[in-house]
């Protein structure tokens, strides 16, 4: 910090004599002219006085220490010799070697042929590049690099620490250490850039340290790792560049916590030079951290939506639609653009970006009929290239929309020979999973409810994992039981017969529709408790909001006395009088349905589907009709309407 303090006055003094000394002000106005006469491209060549050398020459004595590299001073050009361009014209690691041994040059030139040596070595295997590295005029390239490590440029030493990584060399390498020492000398005097580029090499060099066996908190690098933060943090007020800003958040998790924090401001203010590469990496960078950073969203996706098709490769789409999937941001234009570049693409993607890309808008509860359909497609035409697991997820990606393809024979016929043999190789939770999903799209088989009979498979799925998870999958379990038993696939599936969970979570509280159609139903059925169940656990693992039992006349009829195969308990012991219907009213909230759609998710339409094979007539409230009745009244008057309606399609049929 002293020397860095006597280097700054040591250039402010000659500025501050000029106003003492006419001397001093002579040799600047001297100074100043030959500068002007050089720009108005003047013959004549100016040369500093004996007095002006001194003052340059003091000053960077105080400002430097001896040998460092200073490639940022002001009027500094690069001159091309012939060494670089022999070097930049090289099509092996071993040509640019004999072209340094027959030419040789300066550390700086050394460094930047150990870059290209790398960049050249990255395609062969590990044993060549050991080799190579061992092999004397490498080991001399080396050496000259380690020997004159100060007079190496700045941007040239974090190029050549990426390099020497790049080709394995040993972390305690000799090299490796006098590169980073040095590193840490010159942290201050790195651009904000390079500085990001040293952090980007620090991440990659701790991963290639645990490959090694060492831990975080060991290596040579330690010291580097904890001052970079701190320095990033300090002048952060410098970052300018969109590209800087893009890989500094994909290193969030390196960077303080009020550092990410002012990097999402950046990213904000400058998302609007981001390329589509930079705009990839952002949204990445945000998914990995669970960052739902919405300004920062709405801007990537109105600047991705400026991009040309160009730019939009592939894996940056697939990428895209993943990373908006996982934060679960919804951005229809966005959904459309990735929908409308991949469809033209569709015989060129994997198996795997089928998969991947079917998966994230499954997420994002959105539907593109066209695209859905051209995955069901690629499947049928490449069954043989897909996994079993991309299958699955395929599959579950379907159900949860509730896509039915329209070439559907077709596709199932291969869904089921591909499985044929693989499902019970399958992990037990995966297992409810996938069949789960044929439930959904009506492609259960007998074998499949078999599979899910084993008292092994049952025992993991009652005991293995939290109690959350365990009764989401029972309650999945029953719904299997449910579609074997009311679809006829199997009549001797019982949904009850599978063991009550020892410790069931309580009941969740009803939500604000749900609450205000309780309240609606009481006032229909004239509060008569023995009229009404709201909120009916049923055996099928499905809950009813209300169930009323209309008699001959539609009037409601008392509950307790009938009897209910679709409770538990089972109900009273009378039948059900003839005449007699059984509604049941069920509410359909906003994130029941498909995105920008009044269609349900696959879940609520199996439920729906369910309900009606166990002899219910559905009242079904969906949420944007019921936000339209604003008093009681129009609620009840609502649901007398909608009760007539459903008796009426029940007669007519």
């Amino acid at each position: 910090m002293t020397m860095r303090l006597l280097g700054r006055l040591a250039l402010v003094l000659p500025r501050s004599a000029t106003r003492s000394f006419p001397a001093a002000s002579a040799l600047l106005q001297t100074s100043a002219s030959a500068q002007s006469a050089e720009v108005l491209g003047s013959p004549l060549q100016a040369k500093p006085s004996a007095a002006q050398a001194a003052t340059a020459g003091a000053a960077r004595g105080l400002s430097d220490r001896p040998g460092l590299a200073k490639e940022e001073e002001k009027g500094f050009s690069f001159k091309r010799t012939q060494l670089d361009d022999l070097i930049s014209k090289a099509k092996s690691p071993e040509e640019v070697l004999q072209v340094w041994v027959k030419h040789g040059g300066s550390a700086n030139q050394a460094a930047i042929c150990l870059v290209h040596v790398s960049r050249l070595a990255l395609e062969r295997s590990a044993e060549e590049r050991e080799q190579l590295i061992n092999g004397s005029d490498c080991a001399k390239l080396i050496q000259t690099v380690s020997s004159q490590v100060s007079s190496v440029w700045n941007g040239t030493l974090v190029n050549v620490l990426r390099a020497i990584s790049l080709l394995d060399v040993s972390p305690d390498h000799l090299v490796l250490r006098s590169l980073q020492t040095e590193a840490l000398w010159r942290i201050r005097r790195f651009s904000y850039k390079q500085l990001a580029y040293l952090l980007d090499w620090v991440v990659a060099e701790q991963a290639r340290l645990a490959r090694h066996g060492l831990g975080p908190g060991q290596g040579p690098g330690v010291p580097l790792a904890n001052e970079l933060p701190k320095q990033l943090e300090l002048r952060w007020t410098e970052l300018s560049e969109p590209r800087t800003v893009s890989m500094l958040t994909s290193k969030a998790a390196h960077l303080p916590p009020s550092l990410n924090d002012k990097l999402g401001d950046k990213a904000l203010e400058l998302a609007e030079q981001f390329v589509a590469e930079d705009i990839r990496r952002v949204a990445q960078a945000l998914a990995a951290q669970n960052r739902r950073t919405v300004p920062l969203l709405r801007a990537l996706s109105y600047h991705l939506q400026q991009r040309p098709s160009k730019e939009l490769t592939t894996p940056l789409l697939l990428d895209v639609a993943f990373a908006y999937g996982k934060l679960n941001f919804h951005q229809t234009q966005v959904f459309q653009r990735i929908a409308s570049e991949l469809l033209p693409r569709m015989p060129e993607l994997s198996a795997t970006d089928v998969a991947r890309c079917a998966k994230s808008f499954a997420f994002l509860k959105w539907l593109h009929l066209p695209l859905f359909e051209a995955f069901t497609e690629h499947y049928v035409a490449n069954a043989d290239k897909y996994s079993t697991l991309q299958l699955c997820n395929l599959l579950m990606s379907l159900a949860r929309l509730n896509f039915q393809p329209s070439k559907g024979d077709a596709f199932f016929t291969k869904v089921h020979f591909a499985l044929a043999g693989t499902l019970e190789q399958l992990e037990p939770f995966l297992l409810v999973d996938v069949v789960w999903s044929l439930c959904v799209m009506e492609q259960l088989k007998p074998e499949h409810l078999a599979l899910l009979r084993q008292p092994s498979l049952l025992h993991k799925l009652t005991e293995e994992g939290n109690s959350s998870r365990v009764e989401n999958y029972h309650i999945k379990l029953q719904h299997i039981l449910a579609q074997g038993s009311l679809a006829g696939v199997d009549p001797s599936s019982d949904p009850s017969s599978l063991p009550a969970l020892s410790d069931p979570s309580p009941a969740p509280a009803p939500s604000q529709l749900q609450a205000a159609l309780h309240t609606a139903l009481a006032s229909l059925t004239e509060n008569k408790a023995d009229a009404l169940r709201t909120a009916v656990h049923t055996c099928y693992g499905w809950t009813l909001d209300g169930e009323v039992i209309l008699d001959s006349e539609n009037k409601p009829m008392e509950l307790d006395s009938v009897a209910a195969p679709h409770l538990p308990t089972g109900g009273g012991d009378q039948p059900l009088p003839e005449g007699a219907r059984r509604l049941c009213f069920v509410a359909w909230e906003f994130p029941n349905f498909v995105l920008r759609s009044k269609e349900l998710l696959g879940r609520f339409a199996m439920q729906k589907r369910h309900l009606q094979l166990a002899g219910f007539l559905l009242v079904e409230v969906p949420y944007y009709e019921w936000l339209e009745l604003k008093s009681d009244w129009q609620r009840v008057a609502y649901l007398t309407d909608k009760m007539g309606k459903a008796v009426a399609e029940e007669m007519a049929k």
